[in-house]
Parts: C-alpha cells; sequence; structure tokens
C-alpha cells in the first residue's frame, strides 16, 4: 500500500479524475479508482486485483466477497495514520498530503468513538446492565379522555407497553420518509414513547394522535363510542402503512412479506386446509393476521363442547373450574375441522368437479406478540348484543397443540407433547388485557397491562391503579396479548 501511494502522482480515480466518491485503492498494483462509480470494481474484474483498501475508513473490500473484510492490523494502522494526519494539520496545515486527508477523512467530522479514561472506571464500576427496579413508574402514564375515546386509550397502553415496540422507538429506529411528518403515524407514535417513559407523571393529552387517527381512517372520526378492535386493526393497519419505508422490507420471512416493525411484531400466518371429502385431496393456503377472532359460548354460532380438562384438571397452564370456558377450549373450537356442507361446496382439483369438504385452520408461523378477540359483541339482521360469558385466560400460553405442524405430526401418529418447556419457542406470556364494561349501546373500555413480570396496573383513562394478578385473571377479557416468551427479558 505504501509503495503504491508513494508512486502515484496524486490520489485521484484514474478513470475520471474525481478524488471523493469513496476512493480505494488497489492492492495489487498503482490504481485507485472510486467506489461509488464502480471504477475500481472495473479495475478489479479486468485486472482480477480482487483487493482494495478504502482511503476514507481504512477498511480492505474483496472483490470476490463483495463485502468489506475485517483485519485487526489494518484497522490500528487506519487509526494511527488517522492520529498523524491530524496531528500534522493541527501543527503544520500545508504540509499534510493530500494522501493523508483523504486516507483519514480529514475535513469530514468523522471520528471513531473510544471510551475515556473515566468512562473505563465507571464501567468497572458498573459491570452490569443497569435494570429498572421493581417499584419504578417509569412508563405508566395516564390518558385524557378527550370524549368517548377510552377505545383508544385502553389500544395506547397495550401498544406502548409491548416490549419490542417499546425497544424499537425508544432506541429511535424509525426514519420518516413521507412527505410531511407531521402526518406520519408512526413519528407521533414515536412522539408517544418518548412521553410515556419521560418519567412525567401527569396524564397526557392526546390530542395529536386522535387528529391522526380521524385522517387516516375516517371511519373511526367523530366522538362517538367506537370499537376497541376495530380501533387497534386501524391502527395497525395505517402504521403499517407509514413505516413501510424504514426497512425495504419485500423479502422479509413473514407472509405479508414486509419488514416493517408492525409487521415484524403482529403479522403471523394462518393456514386453511380444504380436504375433499371424496379424494382426501388437500388444497392449503396461507393468509397474515395480525389478530385471532374465536367465537364464545352464548353466541348464536354453534360452540364446540367443552374440552375434556374442563372438569377441574389444568390444561395449557389454565385453571378450570367445571363449566367454565377457557382460552385453550376457543382455540380448539377455532382449530377444529369443520364441514362446509352441501351448500358450500368446492370444485376439487383432484375429482376435476364439485364436492363436499371439511376446513381446518392452524397456526403456519406465530407472531411475536399474539392478539386474542373475543367475539362479545354480535350484530345480525335480528340481533345486537353483548356476550358477557366469562372466559378463563392463563398467565402463560403454549401454542404448540395449534400450529400446522403439530397437525401433520398427529396425521402421522409422530405428534409428542413436548416436555422441554425452557426452549419451546410457542410459549407466551401475557402483557396486556383490554376489558369493556357495560352493555352495547353504553359502555366503558379499561386495560390492564404489566410493567414488570409480576406487577400490573390498571389504566382507566387518566387514573393507573396498582392491581393483581388475580384482578387481572378474573377480569372478563375482550382483547388479550401475549408475547413470545423468549424474546422477552427483564
Amino acid at each position: 500500500l505504501s509503495l503504491s501511494l508513494f508512486q502515484a502522482k496524486s490520489c485521484i480515480c484514474h478513470m475520471c479524475g474525481a478524488h471523493l466518491n469513496r476512493l480505494h485503492s488497489c492492492l495489487y498494483c498503482v490504481f485507485f479508482g472510486c467506489f461509488t462509480k464502480k471504477h475500481i470494481h472495473e479495475h478489479a474484474k479486468t485486472k482480477r486485483h480482487n483487493l482494495a483498501i478504502d482511503l476514507l475508513y481504512g477498511g480492505i473490500y474483496c472483490f470476490m466477497c463483495q463485502d468489506y473484510i475485517y483485519d485487526k492490523d489494518m484497522e490500528q494502522i487506519a487509526k494511527e495514520e488517522q492520529r498523524k494526519a491530524w496531528k500534522l494539520q493541527a501543527f503544520t496545515p500545508t504540509v499534510v498530503s493530500h494522501y493523508q486527508c483523504t486516507m483519514t477523512g480529514i475535513g469530514e467530522k468523522y471520528s471513531t468513538w473510544e471510551p475515556t479514561k473515566r468512562e473505563l472506571e465507571l464501567l468497572r464500576h458498573n459491570p452490569k446492565r443497569r435494570k429498572i427496579t421493581t417499584n419504578c413508574t417509569i412508563g405508566l402514564r395516564g390518558l385524557i379522555n378527550l370524549g368517548n375515546t377510552c377505545f383508544m386509550n385502553c389500544i395506547v397502553q397495550a401498544l406502548t407497553h409491548t416490549p419490542l415496540l417499546r425497544d424499537f422507538f425508544l432506541s429511535d429506529r424509525h426514519k420518516c420518509e413521507m412527505q410531511s411528518p407531521s402526518s406520519c403515524l408512526v413519528c407521533e407514535m414515536s412522539t408517544l414513547f418518548q412521553e410515556f417513559y419521560s418519567g412525567h407523571r401527569s396524564p397526557h393529552i392526546p390530542y395529536r394522535l386522535l387528529h391522526l387517527v380521524w385522517t387516516h381512517a375516517r371511519h373511526l372520526a367523530g366522538y362517538e363510542q367506537q370499537d376497541a378492535h376495530e380501533f387497534l386493526i386501524a391502527a395497525l393497519d395505517v402504521l403499517h402503512r407509514h413505516c413501510k419505508g424504514d426497512d425495504n422490507g419485500k423479502k422479509a420471512n413473514n407472509p405479508n412479506h414486509c419488514n416493517c416493525i408492525i409487521d415484524q411484531i403482529f403479522t403471523g400466518g394462518l393456514q386453511s386446509d380444504v380436504t375433499c371429502q371424496v379424494c382426501h385431496g388437500v388444497s392449503t393456503t396461507i393468509d397474515p393476521f395480525w389478530d385471532i377472532s374465536l367465537d364464545l359460548p352464548g353466541s348464536s354460532t354453534p360452540f364446540w363442547p367443552l374440552s375434556p380438562g374442563s372438569d377441574g384438571s389444568v390444561v395449557n397452564g389454565e385453571s378450570h373450574v367445571s363449566g367454565t370456558t377457557t382460552l385453550t377450549d376457543c382455540l380448539r373450537r377455532f382449530t377444529r375441522p369443520e364441514h362446509l356442507g352441501s351448500s358450500a361446496k368446492i370444485k376439487c382439483s383432484g375429482c376435476h368437479s364439485y364436492q363436499e369438504s371439511t376446513k381446518q385452520l392452524t397456526m403456519k408461523k406465530l407472531p411475536i406478540v399474539a392478539c386474542f378477540h373475543l367475539k362479545r359483541f354480535e350484530h345480525s339482521a335480528k340481533l345486537r348484543r353483548k356476550i358477557t360469558t366469562y372466559v378463563s385466560f392463563p398467565l402463560e400460553l403454549d401454542m404448540t397443540p395449534f400450529m400446522a405442524s403439530s397437525k401433520e405430526s398427529r396425521m402421522n401418529g409422530q405428534y409428542q407433547q413436548p416436555t422441554d418447556s425452557l426452549n419451546n419457542d410457542n410459549k407466551y406470556s401475557l402483557f396486556a388485557v383490554v376489558n369493556h364494561q357495560g352493555t352495547l349501546e353504553s359502555g366503558h373500555y379499561t386495560s390492564f397491562i404489566r410493567q414488570h413480570k409480576d406487577q400490573w396496573f390498571k389504566c382507566d383513562d387518566a387514573i393507573i391503579t396498582k392491581a393483581s394478578i388475580k384482578d387481572v385473571l378474573d377480569s372478563e377479557g375482550y382483547l388479550l396479548f401475549y408475547h413470545k416468551q423468549f424474546l422477552e427479558y427483564e
């Protein structure tokens, strides 16, 4: 490298004459080429000189790997050259060579961070990451009701206490690409997280959030009471549309083919298997979902009989009282095979004719946050009412029995209930519950949120009070939020 630099008349691109555009030097011969316009790439391809050094930061680029190669010695050389150049510039600015300025990035306000002696001392005395103490109230903040906006406030409480969503916004990961950031719901959510975790205790007034929701989800505009579930889906949809640009995620590993933070956390894949009753051929489709809506006993829809565990035993961590419906019961009903009947025949690709079939839903991909919507509001041509059936739900939930892979294993006679509960990726922990009190015509939304592992609080608009786990589990339950256990941390 030194020989190339001393033999060179000047450090400029030998093809276009530019001295910027991320200039690289060939490590085989005296050649400088700009990386931005790919002139160094053309040289490497023509001469088969596959290594070059970035003259700005000292990184070595391999054209066979198409990536930079980390080398500790080269990094040290680059730092040393940078120090020399800065020293020369400080005392004899006119002596600094063009190479040294280019190699070290002088003129650009860039320098690597290294801890000071004081910082090293503090790190030695505090080697462990600081944890939030159990009596800390940071993140707990009430929300002013702006006129029947309790439906919005309870969802905001659930979202601001979603662990990975909190980490995303508090680390300032959102990069707005909208022409007008003031109309971006993700920017407003980012501000909301800052407000919640600022340490302020006075209730927050979410007027800007309400205005943006009215702007982007016009069906929710107005001061009438709205459905909290409908607001959740509308909010996730707008957030998803507004933060798509954050990650350019068209190759993400989820059914929605989007890598935005909303889809990373909330999107799962629902598998639908339709089986022909004649040839037993199976047609499979997978659709994305943000939540799972579950029918309840007492609705006009016939409910599947209670599970065998309803006689007082414990299933999926739920304490069964005789006759009590559990969340597991609802999930079993949701994933049971359903005969579609003669009035809903489908054209079988195997029989090439319309045949009766059965349909079964299972989970192909589980989301990080699983939201269960208990269908308490029934709307039909003849009936409008609220279903108040108590549904028992657990603090910890194992979704393994409802996975498509479990169904396939059962069909092959190989299914076994997992015994290793510590490394099961399908296990979830409850972290938020939204409740509705009152009737269909007149009611009020509140929520329970988990602040620490076993500490719960009730959020009733501007008022936040401590709650017991019994308070949470005894509540009626309308929306249940569960987070994957292995992605949580204290």
